[in-house]
């Protein structure tokens, strides 16, 4: 008899689950729904549109001093460096990369790993800024997520069983892979890092289930795309923008996460440096690098693209994410998109046709352009602030030296601003500093550094570096900010709650006002914080998450910025948090607190 009743429990719960339909994967219509689907978070960007907004409100302005740790995950070993992950979650399950290609499997109510996939990566690889990942992507059941000897894997999300690999490109040749793929109509959108190598940017479509290529479209100027391996028609016009041949090894690395907007189905890419960085040696506009690159994903062709640098000779880029959102001025609303650029100018784009609405600077110093002209959609140069050219085309020789703000490390870099509809304000991880910079002689060779320039970064001011700024991209006025001693270099998070929040290389994460930037609360995790925060609802309640671990470019490249954090300690791991003691479910009215405040 006793044996009856123990199996009866075992018996409902497979009745039970027979009843409910099964779990059928993260959809395409998941991942469109973007931050509409609140029990997790299917994608960098927390959806497509790269807008990093939770319209979670049981964490509000009322109550988010309650906000607790409950629990906190260690990537372990020696591998710390930096930690620049997104995590995504799905199923109770969260997936976090972690530095030196690795990737975890983690129960999100207990913290409890469920698996661990590490790469074996080969000796000799050369990622530019740090072994750093900055996500996965998920579909159907699959996680896939790229590495830094340039492959891209996905496994089973249950197992963590390899499903396919596929090698991007030959790192030996300076590619690498460092960001979070986008999934776009069951394709797995991909670019690729290595600017700095005279490696060719370029966006790949795969297909997610298989890996099987689909399309490539190069970012420099007279290379062919494919298609179904067929020819698919040069991008640009070959020497148009590129006189000469040095758009054969041209840069334009696309190594930041993209967008994209199934309204418009195109995907938005921004690309990186031309190479080398010595502007003398490459008249012309250099297309199509630093700049944002809009490619419909049906065929594979670029359909618009706007450059924010052209003729970059500072190392600007252009990788910064593109966040499509409705632009709303004299009461007609445009689809736009907006990017803080590295060269210290925010950008608002239509993002249908390329058409820039409105531009302005985000940072207080900037020294190479007056301003952007909205006319044109060009920069104001100031002439004397580029670089010289080396007086001789021999080693030792270098030109006339500038000083330059900001510094190539940029205004805003790889670090993801959000945007709040409730607010209509972009919140912006800014960066108040400059650099010394001369060009020097160079030529290419296959997997060494092909720069022609150098440098040393410079603070610009002894009170900060840092500043959260709170930008409206109508008037192009600042609203408020947050200076904070070390640079910012991890991303924000944005909520209903009438919540921002953000990361400090000194441990913080922290949370303000969205309206104010007053803060409510803050929580050392331990070491610096390089990653972008994340929110979600499970069990009826709303967590917040982020990855911590101090590294990145910062501490590489950074000069003497560099060695003025040269205290802060590495790290790595993941913190959780919520509301003490059931504060979630005591505040039944926390969205109409939010909407009042």
């Amino acid at each position: 008899m006793s044996r009856s009743i123990q199996m009866v429990p075992g018996l409902l719960a497979l009745a039970v689950a027979a009843a409910l339909p099964a779990q059928a994967g993260v959809t395409d219509a998941d991942l469109v729904a973007g931050n509409k689907y609140t029990s997790g978070v299917l994608s960098a960007g927390i959806g497509t549109q790269g807008q990093r907004f939770s319209p979670l409100a049981k964490v509000n302005t009322g109550n988010v001093g309650n906000l607790v740790p409950v629990w906190s995950f260690s990537f372990g070993g020696e591998k710390q460096r930096g930690q620049e992950s997104q995590p995504v979650i799905y199923n109770g399950k969260m997936f976090v990369t972690a530095s030196y290609s690795r990737i975890f499997a983690i129960d999100a109510t207990t913290g409890n790993q469920l698996w661990k996939y590490e790469h074996r990566l080969p000796d000799g690889i050369m990622p530019c800024c740090d072994v750093v990942n900055r996500g996965a992507a998920l579909y159907d059941n699959l996680v896939i997520f790229g590495t830094l000897d340039a492959h891209l894997i996905a496994l089973n999300q249950d197992t963590g069983k390899v499903v396919w690999d596929e090698k991007l490109d030959d790192y030996k040749a300076g590619h690498s892979y460092t960001s979070a793929p986008t999934i776009a109509k069951g394709l797995v959108l991909t670019g690729i890092s290595g600017g700095e190598f005279g490696v060719v940017g370029r966006v790949d479509a795969r297909d997610a289930k298989t890996g099987k290529l689909v399309w490539t479209r190069p970012t420099v100027e007279g290379h062919m795309g494919f298609k179904d391996g067929k020819e698919n028609g040069i991008s640009g016009e070959t020497n148009k923008t590129w006189p000469g041949d040095l758009w054969k090894q041209g840069g334009a690395a696309t190594w930041n996460n993209f967008t994209y907007d199934p309204e418009t189905n195109l995907v938005y890419a921004g690309t990186g440096n031309p190479a080398p960085w010595n502007s003398h040696l490459r008249p012309g506009d250099n297309l199509y690098s630093s700049s944002t690159v809009a490619i419909n994903v049906d065929t594979g062709k670029i359909v618009w693209s706007y450059q924010s640098t052209p003729h970059d000779g500072w190392d600007f880029d252009g990788v910064n994410e593109f966040v499509n959102f409705d632009y709303v001025k004299d009461g007609k609303t445009i689809k736009a998109g907006a990017k803080a650029d590295r060269n210290g100018f925010f950008f608002v784009n239509d993002r249908t046709n390329g058409k820039l609405l409105n531009a302005f600077p985000f940072v207080d110093k900037i020294t190479w352009a007056k301003s952007i002209d909205l006319n044109t959609g060009r920069p104001v140069y100031v002439d004397d602030n580029r670089p010289g050219a080396p007086i001789e085309a021999a080693e030792g020789h270098k030109g006339k030296m500038v000083f330059s703000a900001p510094s190539f490390l940029g205004g805003k870099n790889q670090q993801p601003m959000a945007f709040s509809p409730d607010t209509g304000l972009f919140y912006v991880p800014a960066n108040e500093w400059g650099m010394e910079i001369w060009n020097e002689p160079v030529g290419y060779k296959k997997g060494a550094a092909y720069l022609g320039a150098g440098f040393t970064i410079k603070t610009i001011n002894d009170k900060y570096i840092g500043a959260l700024r709170a930008m409206d991209p109508v008037s192009g006025k600042k609203v408020w900010e947050i200076t904070n001693n070390a640079p910012l270099w991890g991303g924000v998070l944005a909520t209903h709650g009438g919540l921002v929040f953000y990361g400090t290389p000194e441990g913080f994460l922290k949370a303000v006002d969205a309206k104010t930037g007053k803060e409510l609360w803050k929580f050392q995790t331990g070491t610096g914080v390089v990653a972008p925060p994340v929110a979600w609802e499970q069990n009826g309640e709303e967590y917040i998450a982020v990855v911590s671990g101090w590294g990145g470019a910062v501490p590489l490249w950074g000069g003497d910025v560099a060695k003025k954090v040269n205290f802060l300690n590495q790290g790595g791991s993941v913190w959780v948090f919520k509301l003490f003691n059931g504060q979630n479910s005591a505040s039944a009215d926390s969205a109409t607190l939010a909407a009042s405040h």
